[in-house]
């Protein structure tokens, strides 16, 4: 079910990881038209202002109260900034999937269990992985990204601790 409301663009001053995101504020009563009884982050589809949107996450941020992350193109494309209004259509993107990239499945496949422990994850914690994989600019970086992965996978990590983990060790 499509779900419209206006909202205003923010941005956040300091909020740990999140520090500089600008973002969409959607409130729990609006979030549980989208997709009712799920506090977990999804993707959502649509329109803001008249932008096609595909494949988007709503975030989670406690009591029931979503954000929608608007990186530099999507406001480039909007023209728009921190302060400036938006109309938002906003559906469920239940046909969202991410293909797994082979050079993952292959590595994930050489040690009993990666796999596995890897496709017990939701879909979208998977496409957190699939997605910071897949936007490595070059092979050495790609390659160091897959090592994690699997690093990551035998640890039982998920995608948050796995960038803590490997932030620490730096």
């Amino acid at each position: 079910m499509m779900v419209n409301f206006k909202a205003e663009i923010e941005k956040f001053d300091t909020n740990g990881e999140k520090t500089g995101w600008s973002y969409v504020f959607i409130p729990e009563e609006i979030a549980q038209q989208i997709k009712p009884n799920d506090r977990r982050a999804m993707r959502v589809r649509g329109q803001i202002d008249h932008l096609q949107i595909s494949g988007k996450s709503i975030i989670p941020m406690g009591g029931g109260d979503f954000i929608l992350p608007l990186d530099g193109k999507i406001r480039r494309q909007l023209r728009k900034e921190a302060g400036h209004p938006v109309s938002l259509s906003l559906e469920h993107d239940v046909d969202f999937k991410i293909e797994m990239p082979e050079d993952l499945e292959v590595c994930l496949a050489q040690e009993d269990g990666l796999l596995e422990n890897f496709l017990s994850y939701t879909k979208a914690h998977q496409n957190y992985f699939i997605n910071w994989l897949n936007t490595a600019k070059t092979e050495a970086t790609r390659t160091k990204r897959l090592v994690m992965i699997v690093d990551a996978m035998a640890k039982k990590q998920d995608f948050g601790l796995m960038l803590r983990s490997n932030r620490r060790e730096k």
